[in-house]
């Protein structure tokens, strides 16, 4: 059956073929998530926190608001409403994302990409309420503050052992500006964007498109003055979850600029995620590609879904071979993640999809967890793969 789904795809073209979808198990997975969701919101009524985590002994960490992992929780109960179309989803999603509407003020991180407009957009994509429209333009405009022009990017954090650090991560954010100048036709925020991602490209790769996690600059003068990593294994290593921070948010980039160098260095920036994954035992990469063997064992399974949604948007870009080429890979890491040893079972006691999560081995944290970014960017690669040819393939 597979065998000649792939034939029908060099033969037809693309997009038409969706019948692989039924290789990945997904009324499993949707099920799975609906009834750990479910008990956790039974346990757990309060919409001011959020879940985040897990301890070993089964009970969830949550997080507050202005947490940057906040809004995840939100964005999986929108996937599952549009997954199942059972209105109490709808319901829940709406609970935990209207108590996030007081980041939109927030001018103190470059999170909230992550915190806005993760609920919000889809929320507003929803339900078209104006209110939601005005949280995701108010929070765009508090994160252009954070904007430096003469260093022509957005700053990351505040303090720490930094002069003004602009990280990986920080391309993700950026949708909430693209998506602010298509709301408004007000084009500030989309030439903030745009700044910020031209700047990141003359310092963020290698020659082998390896990414470094953080680049530091003098705020006063915009010279760069070193390149490090925080969360990866050493300055000169490859984090795979910066790696595929940069895949995702350059080919969103592309989608809404169509600028030929985006989609360019999103390309080899896959390729050399997944050259590196060919290494591993299985399509789970380690935290980090150049850990040592010692910690090469310790895997992040977001970084493998991040990947994976990724890669089916980029597939939508690229010529018919190299499609088919992405569109093979993410395939296999959804085939991988939704099978043990990454997927829960129902009688596991966990409120989460995946398992084996690192978070920051680099300061010891988070090692060997759960994470709801993981769940949500499954989830995402999930709805992804199964609306390949639909027009709602974005939600």
């Amino acid at each position: 059956m597979l065998i000649i789904c792939w034939i029908r795809i060099i033969l037809l073209g693309w997009p038409t073929w969706v019948a692989a979808a039924d290789s990945v198990p997904l009324a499993h997975v949707i099920q799975l998530a609906t009834a750990q969701t479910q008990a956790y919101l039974t346990q757990h009524t309060d919409s001011m926190r959020f879940l985040h985590s897990q301890h070993a002994d089964g009970n969830p960490i949550e997080v507050w608001p202005g947490d940057w992992t906040s809004g995840f929780f939100a964005g999986k109960l929108w996937y599952l409403y549009v997954f199942t179309h059972e209105t109490h989803w709808r319901a829940a999603a709406l609970r935990f994302t209207l108590p996030l509407a007081t980041n939109d003020t927030l001018t103190t991180t470059h999170d909230l990409g992550f915190m806005v407009d993760i609920p919000f957009a889809r929320a507003y994509t929803i339900t078209h309420d104006q209110a939601f429209r005005e949280v995701l333009l108010q929070a765009a405009r508090s994160l252009m503050r954070r904007y430096n022009p003469r260093v022509g990017q957005i700053r990351s954090w505040d303090g720490g052992p930094w002069h003004y650090p602009v990280i990986v991560d920080n391309l993700m954010n950026l949708e909430l500006l693209f998506r602010a100048t298509a709301l408004t036709v007000d084009s500030s925020f989309y030439r903030i964007a745009v700044a910020h991602i031209d700047h990141d490209l003359r310092y963020r790769f290698r020659p082998d498109y390896s990414t470094y996690h953080v680049l530091d600059y003098d705020p006063q003068t915009g010279q760069l003055l070193a390149r490090k990593t925080w969360q990866g294994y050493a300055d000169s290593s490859c984090w795979s979850r910066g790696q595929a921070w940069a895949v995702y948010g350059l080919t969103m980039a592309y989608r809404y600029t169509r600028n030929p160098r985006y989609l360019h260095v999103a390309q080899h920036a896959a390729d050399y995620f997944l050259q590196q994954l060919a290494k591993a035992h299985d399509l789970i990469p380690p935290w980090d590609f150049q850990a040592p063997d010692s910690l090469s064992q310790l895997k992040d399974v977001s970084a493998a879904a991040i990947l994976a949604s990724a890669l089916l948007e980029l597939q939508r870009y690229v010529p018919k071979r190299k499609a088919i080429h992405y569109l093979h890979e993410a395939q296999a890491i959804l085939q991988t993640l939704s099978t043990p040893p990454y997927l829960t079972s129902s009688i596991t006691h966990s409120y989460f999809l995946l398992q084996h999560a690192t978070g920051d081995a680099h300061h010891q944290r988070e090692m060997d967890v759960p994470l709801i970014y993981a769940d949500y960017y499954f989830l995402q690669a999930l709805w992804r793969y199964s609306h390949l040819a639909e027009t709602d393939f974005w939600f």
